[in-house]
């Protein structure tokens, strides 16, 4: 079929066949610098112009690709000229920044009879929209995920002087090929960060142009002054949407400050809801200022929870009235006992990592004030005393011998609240029809480890070892494997619906009557693996082939 750019177009689908459109009479093939496009179907329509799937006649195989059609509201010279400045931005700032493989690259643009077209990289996909929409909302795992992905692409982006000024679930889509995000339409991205001149009229030359999407932009975007934070509040905007499914027109708003009220509608951990509460701080000067700024943040966590609040004790502690006796030094309001392994490794790092847990450690305790920090820290440090010497004294830099897990330990921290066991040893552990969903065994040891019919539902097992685990019957809807070593696991009847797979080794795994509807695998990897005709595939259907 070919689909008629002319917006006036009464009856825009024609046949594939045709040169001219049958209702008005316009060519159908726009003649471009590097090609000759054909529009398939219209993929979307907005105030500034439309976005159609394409096709390059030119080239060998008729590639497809994304036209965006700019459609200035009227015909005067300096409508025209607005939007030739509008076009000629977003072509500088997509040649500028599309080197990256999370950026759609820009293949053509050119003017033809006073509209304006861009011809992108086609991705093929569905956005995080169309997911949640599809499949549900994010655990806090796949939040997590999600901004570890994202946030190096937006420091890119800002590294080169760029603000996106649009980020929000219909603009990221997830490529079907690889899995991997990319960050779509920079109509409405600023490459120049400054101050813009004003006309005589008062108004800016910005002020014409599109400044994001009500509810994601934060308030000195929508006062027209957006900063590299601005993409910030947006991406936790965006968060709150993976996590709740609702967009902000659907959320309550405090409206003494304008700050969205999301905290009662989310199932996430202390730190992390801080972490958001500071990508959507309305000021712009208690905001994250940057990328690295979240990443550093989100980086903190497994200290601070394994640390009890800044407690750190040594291993030759023999009591708890020695541990209340030797936690705080109160004339400095300072915690005087550190972690043998955790002091090594830090001052291997010229204690970066400890002055970052004791920065952390100063802000929390500022928010509760140091008498309710004291009683809450006693109180976390005897429970964490119950569990385990071991879950007590590990730390993020301990080895693995030294993580080592049993089961009845892993099961009661896990009752208790705890969901982070990214790195320890598991292996050969009975944990059979236990309950771990929305679990971090991110690079995991768990070898030989019996999960038969564990419901392990959006938990974190990227790059996690779990050569010839039993998983028999194991609910794995939404787990997170990329990179994980599932070489002769027993995943026989599975439910790894949904779930992400990239790079996973199925060397040997058994996958026989196991549900792989919707995950993310190739027939390369399913090649390797057992599988029988009650095996349902990613598209749904089961069999074989």
């Amino acid at each position: 079929m070919s689909y008629c750019f002319n917006p006036t177009c009464p009856q825009p689908k024609n046949s594939a066949s045709s040169q001219r459109c049958l209702s008005c009479g316009d060519q159908l093939l726009l003649i471009g610098k590097c090609g000759q496009y054909r529009a398939i179907k219209q993929l979307g329509l907005g105030g500034f112009g439309a976005t159609f799937l394409a096709q390059n006649e030119v080239l060998p195989g008729e590639p497809s690709c994304v036209i965006k059609q700019l459609r200035p509201s009227g015909t005067a010279p300096h409508i025209l000229e607005m939007a030739r400045d509008l076009f000629e931005r977003e072509a500088k700032t997509l040649g500028k920044i599309g080197n990256h493989p999370q950026i759609p690259r820009l293949l053509d643009y050119f003017e033809q009879e006073n509209q304006f077209y861009l011809v992108q990289e086609y991705i093929s996909g569905a956005t995080l929209q169309q997911e949640v929409k599809k499949t549900g909302c994010y655990s806090e795992v796949g939040v997590k995920q999600f901004l570890s992905e994202i946030l190096p692409l937006l420091q890119y982006i800002h590294e080169l002087k760029v603000i996106h000024r649009d980020i929000k679930p219909a603009n990221l889509i997830r490529r079907s090929q690889d899995a991997r995000l990319v960050l779509i339409d920079f109509g409405a991205v600023k490459n120049q960060v400054g101050q813009v001149a004003s006309n005589p009229s008062g108004q800016t030359a910005l002020t014409a142009y599109a400044i994001g999407t009500p509810g994601f932009a934060p308030p000195e975007q929508m006062a027209m002054r957006p900063v590299y934070a601005s993409d910030i509040y947006a991406l936790g905007v965006t968060c709150i949407y993976l996590l709740t499914g609702k967009t902000p027109k659907d959320l309550p708003y405090n409206p003494t400050t304008g700050e969205m009220l999301w905290e009662q509608l989310v199932n996430v951990s202390g730190h992390f809801a801080s972490v958001l509460k500071k990508m959507l701080e309305v000021s712009v000067r208690n905001r994250y200022q940057s990328a690295p700024d979240v990443l550093r943040a989100l980086e903190m966590e497994p200290y601070l929870e394994s640390l009890a609040k800044g407690l750190i004790v040594k291993p030759d502690i023999k009591s708890d009235t020695d541990i209340k006796e030797r936690t705080y030094n109160t004339s400095d309001n300072s915690a005087v006992l550190f972690n043998d392994s955790v002091s090594s490794s830090n001052n291997s790092n010229n204690g970066n990592g400890l002055s970052q847990v004791a920065d952390a450690i100063r802000a929390r305790r500022a928010k509760l004030g140091e008498n309710s920090a004291l009683q809450a820290g006693r109180r976390e440090r005897k429970q964490l005393i119950s569990q385990s010497p071991n879950l007590l004294n590990s730390n993020s830099t301990g080895s693995q011998a030294e993580r080592k897990l049993s089961s009845q330990t892993l099961l009661t921290a896990y009752m208790k609240g705890r969901r982070d066991f990214a790195s320890y040893n598991i292996s050969l552990l009975n944990l059979q029809s236990a309950d771990l969903s929305g679990t971090n065994f991110h690079s995991a040891q768990l070898t030989k480890t019996n999960l038969k019919e564990a419901n392990l539902e959006n938990s974190d097992f990227g790059r996690a070892n779990l050569k010839e685990a039993n998983l028999r019957d194991a609910n794995l809807s939404k787990a997170y494997l990329s990179h994980a070593d599932l070489e002769g696991a027993d995943l026989r009847g599975a439910n790894l619906s949904y779930a992400y797979m990239s790079q996973a080794n199925l060397r040997g795994a058994n996958l026989c009557g196991a549900n792989l509807t919707g995950a993310k695998v190739t027939d390369e990897q399913l090649a390797l693996a057992k599988v029988n005709w009650l095996t349902v595939r990613p598209n749904g259907k089961r069999g074989f082939l």
